[in-house]
């Protein structure tokens, strides 16, 4: 995969356009949406993602703010996409701990307690006779 220069130092689009942080992975979308979730300062960024300078992060920040009509877009068509899979797999808990929480209290009841006291119980049985 190829990527263009931008006059954002830290700043790289690929070849569908999307900006990213140069020497990494992580799409600038991706920092904006976590800033936007938690509320995060670019000080918590960086100490959420410690292999990101903070020049790196305030680049991306600036990135978006230069950009944002169009990164919200970016960002209005993910959110959409994940509710279409919602909708589409309503029982698909996507993986979250809560999810796998809500799988275990819809399953059917264990027994297993009950099976180890009956087991309990007999080897005392066998031992006290």
């Amino acid at each position: 995969m190829s990527s263009t220069a931008t006059r954002y130092e830290h700043i790289l689009l690929d070849d569908a356009g999307t900006a990213f942080i140069s020497g990494t992975t992580m799409k600038v979308v991706e920092l904006v949406l976590e800033r936007e979730a938690y509320g995060w300062s670019a000080e918590e960024l960086h100490f959420q993602h410690p292999y990101l300078t903070l020049g790196q992060i305030h680049s991306a920040l600036a990135y978006y703010r230069d950009h944002k009509d169009d990164l919200d877009r970016e960002i209005g068509a993910r959110r959409e996409r994940a509710e279409q899979l919602r909708q589409r797999n309503p029982r698909s808990p996507g993986g979250t701990a809560a999810g796998r929480v809500a799988q275990r209290q819809d399953a059917a009841p264990c027994d297993f307690p009950d099976r180890v006291g009956r087991h309990v119980e007999r080897r005392r049985d066998e031992f006290e006779t």
